[in-house]
């Protein structure tokens, strides 16, 4: 009887006990859905900012697409430019070449009417001779004379200093007064047919009283004060005036050292003290030169460079400063003349190192050709090296990067 009432309190201690097992249970499983639910927040949270900062990355991608595309936009309209720019210089040459074709058949078409007449007079001539019973192995003596005569004119017709055979008497008459500012009016003029004037300008400076004096005063404007346009370019009238100074020191030059063109006064010491203070005066302001200077296309550079060179002045300067000037014009088509005149074969070895070291491959080619030192510095490898240099610019990748396919375009 006792063993059945310590069982029934048992069961019912053991009921009390799972109530309040279950009471913790739930307590433990109302905590537990707390710690999920928090949980839960801080995964929601950090997906949302996780989602957030891909949105705003998309954003600045599409922003860098579209100013990739605007870019490559821009760059494209400028090569069609310059492409349009070279087709215009392309016809203009085109054009002046058919110019010199046409004269050049018409001084032709002249000398043969005037060999036809002399055909003529020379067959009446010998008629009458034959009439007279000369033999007929001397027929053919007159004609023979003609075509010599003939072909003597048609020889001497590029050599003639004969006004009348000139495209442009105008430049003996300038030459003749010593008029330098009428000489860069009419150049300036007769711009679009300058290369056929620049034929002619060192035979029409033999007509100067002193053809080396009459150059420097030409000279006088050189360093005239300079407007800029809006855009901040230079002044074009100015240019065009500085290419016309280098252009008549360049005439100057064949004039003094062609034979063809006849015996020619050398440059008095009194000029050359001239052109060396003037020289003097130009050689600081090289100091202060623009990007196209470091692009190897400085006008001002070439200026001083080839006063140097005609004037026969450069044995009064450093060869070391003007080799250092050298990579200032690199880019023009007078270099490899000018540095030989100026003396300075021995010195192109560093000159070509510095244009290889600056990234410009293509003028070091050039005159490693012009110096015939190739084996020095071999074309291929420094062609390789300017074409990687071009792609690694090019990429989009990198658009802090200067491309050095300026380097082509001049």
């Amino acid at each position: 009887m006792e063993d059945n009432q310590s069982v029934a309190t048992l069961i019912d201690s053991t009921t009390c006990k799972i109530q309040q097992l279950q009471k913790a249970f739930a307590e433990l499983e109302s905590h537990r859905a707390l710690t999920l639910n928090l949980k839960w927040k801080q995964l929601e949270e950090h997906f949302h900012g996780l989602e957030k900062s891909l949105k705003r990355r998309f954003n600045e991608l599409e922003d860098q697409e579209k100013e990739f595309e605007m870019k490559t936009m821009e760059a494209q309209r400028l090569l069609e430019k310059r492409e349009a720019a070279v087709v215009a210089k392309e016809q203009d040459s085109l054009s002046r070449l058919q110019e010199k074709r046409d004269a050049a058949v018409f001084a032709i078409v002249n000398a043969l009417g005037k060999h036809d007449k002399l055909s003529s007079s020379g067959h009446a001539v010998v008629a009458s001779e034959n009439r007279a019973g000369v033999p007929i192995g001397e027929e053919k003596l007159p004609d023979a004379m003609a075509a010599e005569s003939n072909l003597e004119d048609v020889k001497g017709f590029s050599e003639n200093e004969n006004v009348e055979l000139k495209s442009y008497p105008q430049l003996i008459k300038l030459c003749e007064d010593m008029d330098s500012e009428g000489l860069h009016k009419f150049i300036s003029d007769n711009r679009k047919n300058l290369a056929a004037m620049r034929e002619e300008i060192p035979q029409a400076l033999k007509a100067a009283m002193d053809p080396a004096r009459f150059v420097l005063d030409s000279l006088e404007d050189f360093y005239r004060i300079e407007i800029p346009n809006l855009d901040g370019k230079k002044d074009a009238n100015l240019l065009g005036l500085r290419r016309t100074c280098i252009m008549l020191m360049e005439c100057l030059s064949i004039l003094l050292t062609s034979p063809d063109l006849g015996p020619v006064s050398e440059v008095s010491d009194d000029v050359k003290e001239i052109a060396k203070a003037i020289a003097e005066e130009w050689k600081p302001k090289l100091d202060a030169l623009d990007i196209d200077a470091s692009n190897g296309n400085s006008l001002e550079a070439h200026a001083f460079l080839q006063l140097l060179a005609t004037f026969g002045i450069a044995s009064d300067f450093d060869q070391e400063e003007i080799s250092r000037l050298i990579p200032m014009v690199s880019r023009r088509r007078q270099t490899a003349d000018l540095c030989r005149s100026l003396g300075l074969s021995e010195k192109m070895p560093g000159v070509i190192e510095i244009l290889i070291n600056s990234g410009r491959q293509i003028d070091a080619v050039n005159l490693a050709f012009a110096f015939e030192l190739t084996e020095q510095f071999s074309p291929v490898p420094l062609l390789k090296s300017y074409l990687k240099e071009a792609r690694k610019a090019s990429s989009p990748l990198k658009p802090g990067n200067a491309s050095p396919t300026a380097q082509v375009c001049s």
